[in-house]
């Protein structure tokens, strides 16, 4: 079975402050590459500026990491828009991550 965990994912493409959104993200067998709502991703490598993956079929960029147990994984919080949760792992993000009931 693939490996899955909730991760932090931000769109990174058009400017520092992108669409961001709460999901559960599979990683490859070999974890060179990590899927997400119809992507994959591959890592920069430490080469992107302010991203680290990028979509392999359109070239947009991404900030992919875990999510913070205080919830500010965005770099310029004050500045963007609230970070969506994907409804299948809500729950779960607020219990484990969160320590929220």
């Amino acid at each position: 079975m693939p490996k899955t965990r909730i991760m932090y994912i931000e769109n990174k493409s058009a400017s520092l402050n992108g669409p961001a959104r709460i999901g559960r993200v599979t990683f490859s067998k070999t974890g060179k590459s990590i899927s997400y709502g119809g992507r994959t991703f591959q890592s920069l490598k430490g080469s992107g500026f302010k991203a680290n993956y990028f979509d392999t079929e359109t070239g947009e960029r991404f900030w992919i990491s875990g999510p913070r147990k205080d919830g500010k994984d965005r770099l310029y919080a004050e500045t963007a828009s609230p970070i969506e949760i994907d409804a299948d792992v809500a729950e779960e993000y607020w219990r484990n991550i969160r320590s929220k009931p």
